[in-house]
């Protein structure tokens, strides 16, 4: 059984940084793509950022374009999300989750409990 669980996550100011780390078991995690997706409080989870098996490939969404960055250490069976410039509107749950196969913006198999962030303004 996979399992994915997020760390990282915090109380942040407005311009501040994070790094959040999912930790991922019981799969083969270098056959997986990654991804990170968000929900805020009464909204729908959106896609984050993505990240092909081998790491060569990524997908952001427009909203954190430039200032997000998605990466992943497959000896650690680790992906990460490195959240820079943060903005009240970043505010969410940030879930990681794991599919087989391309790195799309939907249909992961497998997903993680999540992390709250909060940006305080």
């Amino acid at each position: 059984q996979v399992r994915l669980v997020e760390s990282g996550g915090g109380l942040v100011q407005v311009g501040g940084s994070l790094r959040l780390s999912c930790s991922v078991s019981g799969g083969t995690f270098s056959s997986y793509a990654m991804g990170w997706f968000r929900q805020a409080p009464g909204k729908e989870r959106d896609f984050v950022a993505a990240i092909s098996w081998i790491g060569g490939s990524t997908l952001y969404a427009d909203s954190v374009k430039g200032r997000f960055t998605i990466s992943r250490d497959n000896a650690k069976n680790t992906v990460y999300l490195q959240m820079n410039s943060l903005k009240p509107e970043d505010t969410a749950v940030y879930y990681c989750a794991a599919r087989l196969g391309a790195t799309t913006v939907q249909g992961y198999d497998y997903w993680g409990q999540g992390t709250q962030v909060t940006v305080s303004s």
